[in-house]
This record gives structure tokens, C-alpha cells and sequence, in this order.
């Protein structure tokens, strides 16, 4: 999805269930070959839940951006190649035991899963 995308099309995704935005993530990952998170200046933020952290994920920079306010409001958009995300992400986010949250919509749980999960999902 682009920044000239339907807007719809912008809100149907959203609506979709932490499954299906997991599905669709995937999707345009390998797709795009990029994924996206937030960052600020010390490196990726991170969500707590259910004493888990996690780094929060998603398709492309517009859905991304829909977290930049609040406690986020200095954090920026950051682009993650598929090859990094395998090869250096993955791995460093395993050791450090950091969960990933696929397409998080505000007010509302993402799917979480563990970085070798996800690893497998893309292998």
C-alpha cells in the first residue's frame, strides 16, 4: 500500500483481524521486501504487553505513522530491508528476547510471535 492508496482500502486492512494483518504484513513483505517499525534516537521503540516486549512492525510507513503521537510523538518511521530483518533483526531481537507485534492498530492487540516464528514464516 502507497501513500496514494484508496483510503478504503487503508481502513479495511485496519479493520481486519490480528491474523489477517499478520497474513497481509507477510504479504508485503515479500512483496516489498521491507518492513517497518519506529524509532526515536536511542534505536526501535518497544510495546510491553503481558510482561512481554515486543517491537511493533509494519507493511509500509503510512500505517506506521498512525502510532507517531503521545508517548511516540518523537519517533519516526524506519525502514527494515527483508534481508536485514532475516539476517541481522531477527536474530538480535531472539537473543535479546524480544517479541515481535505484527500490525498493531491503535486501541487494539497485534499478533504476537517470537522472532524464530517469524523466521520460519519467511523461510
Amino acid at each position: 500500500m502507497s501513500a496514494q492508496a484508496n483510503p478504503d482500502s487503508k481502513y479495511e486492512i485496519l479493520a481486519q483481524t490480528p491474523e489477517q494483518r499478520h497474513k497481509y504484513l507477510l504479504t508485503r513483505l515479500q512483496e516489498t521486501q521491507e518492513i517497518w517499525t519506529l524509532v526515536d534516537n536511542d534505536g526501535a521503540m518497544i510495546l510491553t504487553t503481558d510482561e512481554e516486549d515486543c517491537i511493533p512492525i509494519w507493511p509500509d510507513a503510512d500505517f506506521a505513522k498512525d502510532w507517531i503521537n503521545g508517548d511516540w510523538s518523537h519517533c519516526q518511521p524506519h525502514k527494515i530491508t527483508l534481508s536485514d530483518w532475516q539476517h541481522k533483526w531477527l536474530p538480535g531481537l531472539e537473543e535479546d528476547e524480544i517479541q515481535i507485534v505484527s500490525f498493531p492498530v491503535p486501541g487494539e492487540d497485534g499478533l504476537v510471535s517470537a522472532p524464530w516464528e517469524m523466521a520460519e514464516e519467511l523461510a
